[in-house]
């Protein structure tokens, strides 16, 4: 079968055409920006990309269109299909046909650290020997790739509660008909889909209705507004954790943020974990991830000892490098608490220096200033605040700036907060770039003019 993919280039559409192409069909695609990474890491699999949305990319006619959410009524390519009467899907439908229809799924929902639970979750079934397939928003260190089709039961997906397409604005997540379905957290977030938290607990609620009854739905206890969607209807046993002294089944100790935790289990301990990630979140992801696993047979302390052997994920608190003794990570939080949970985790990392926060945003919630007042102290665990003004912002982010503890320091040009940067920083800093975008290649610009620095 001939598939061609519209908006071919983003994670999620780049991840549908591999899990494609490795099921044994011609594949080929399109999009708009089509620049490596991904344009080249599809080029490897054999997909044919064009750039743009013309109609001429859909003669000779493919046998079927997989849409992208980012396309819309009025492209060339969306009329052409529509007109000539292609058969057409979703991502998520698409998936969910051809994927996921005879799997065990596991999904990972939430607000934040989707991308890390699921990760963790695939990497713990690998390790048991269940070879997994899977698609994800990033690239699991312990894997290199997104996506993949996998050989054995289970198949575990991210399932973000973002719009389908044009034509179906239900989340992308009641698509998959998970059996076991991790609920992280939820706030409100996406704010250029969803007009209010309550629109967002209706897409939650529609995808607890889509777990079995023989199923298993794993939650974040201490989340009230996973509370209310639990309320409005649940027909699957559940499975809680939380910090200790709240109300989950399963718990970890709630002080202490690095990388060595226990597990308690009705105030039992059952088990310790080693591991590399730093952070109380990320503590939490790993219990959620271990839960999860348990559900598909692997036994707790196998799932802990995976721990020990994961590495992490590509641009969450990731080690970009080292130079005239200042280390930068790579971070992709763009939300409030994901900026407060990376900051603390980045404080519990051992150092001599300064925490030196860098921060976009960038993203469409964050451009519309829905944010703006929980910005003010999200990254009052660090010592010095770099705000990058893009210039498409809609607000003041002087003004949140001034409020800010620390106040932090704002500029709209990279090379201007690149130079403060290279003066300001000293042997022993640790600075944490945060963005869910490229940032224009700060990261390796950074590391290149410290070099340059030290050696002149």
């Amino acid at each position: 079968m001939h598939v061609h993919i519209l908006g071919i280039c983003g994670t999620f559409m780049g991840g549908v055409a591999a899990l494609a192409r490795a099921a044994g069909h011609r594949v080929t695609g399109s999009d708009r920006g089509v620049y490596p990474p991904m344009s080249t890491q599809l080029q490897s699999l054999g997909i044919d990309i064009v750039e743009g949305y013309e109609a001429a990319q859909l003669d000779p006619a493919p046998d079927c269109v997989v849409v992208g959410n980012v396309m819309t009524r009025g492209m060339p390519v969306v009329e052409a299909m529509l007109d000539a009467g292609l058969p057409y899907f979703s991502g998520p439908d698409w998936l969910a046909r051809h994927v996921l229809s005879d799997r065990w799924v596991m999904a990972v929902a939430g607000t934040h650290g989707k991308t890390t639970v699921s990760s963790i979750l695939a990497w713990i079934l690998e390790d048991a020997g269940l070879d997994p397939g899977f698609l994800i928003g990033g690239v699991p260190a312990n894997f290199g790739t997104s996506a993949r089709l996998g050989g054995g039961r289970f198949f575990v997906v991210e399932a973000d509660e973002y719009d389908t397409a044009f034509f179906d604005k239900r989340s992308k997540f009641v698509h998959y008909r998970p059996r076991t379905l991790i609920l992280n957290n939820l706030e409100f977030d996406h704010a250029d889909i969803f007009p209010d938290l309550e629109s967002i607990k209706v897409q939650f609620h529609h995808l607890m209705r889509t777990v079995p009854g023989s199923g298993r739905v794993i939650l974040n206890a201490a989340d009230e507004n996973l509370g209310d969607v639990l309320q409005r209807g649940c027909w699957t046993p559940t499975e809680t954790f939380s910090e200790s002294g709240g109300q989950g089944d399963w718990q970890i100790p709630s002080s202490g943020a690095g990388t060595d935790f226990d597990i308690l289990q009705a105030d039992v301990q059952r088990g310790s974990v080693t591991w590399s990630l730093p952070g109380r979140h990320n503590q939490l992801n790993a219990l959620a991830s271990l839960l999860a696993a348990r559900h598909a047979g692997v036994p707790l302390q196998s799932g802990i000892e995976a721990l020990g052997r994961f590495k992490g994920v590509r641009r969450r608190m990731e080690l970009r490098g080292k130079q005239a003794g200042v280390t930068v990570f790579d971070d992709f939080a763009h939300h409030p608490t994901e900026i407060l949970a990376t900051i603390e985790g980045a404080s519990s990392v051992t150092r001599t220096g300064r925490l030196i926060a860098v921060f976009e945003p960038r993203s469409n919630t964050m451009r519309m200033g829905v944010h703006t007042g929980a910005l003010q102290t999200a990254f009052s665990g660090a010592d010095r605040v770099y705000l990058f003004r893009p210039p498409d912002l809609a607000w003041d982010l002087q003004a949140v700036a001034g409020n800010m503890d620390p106040a932090a320091a704002v500029t709209d040009d990279i090379d201007d907060l690149l130079a403060r940067l290279v003066s300001e920083l000293r042997c022993g800093d640790h600075v944490v770039i945060m963005s869910n975008g490229g940032f224009g290649g700060i990261h390796e610009r950074l590391l290149d003019a410290l070099q340059a620095r030290d050696e002149s």
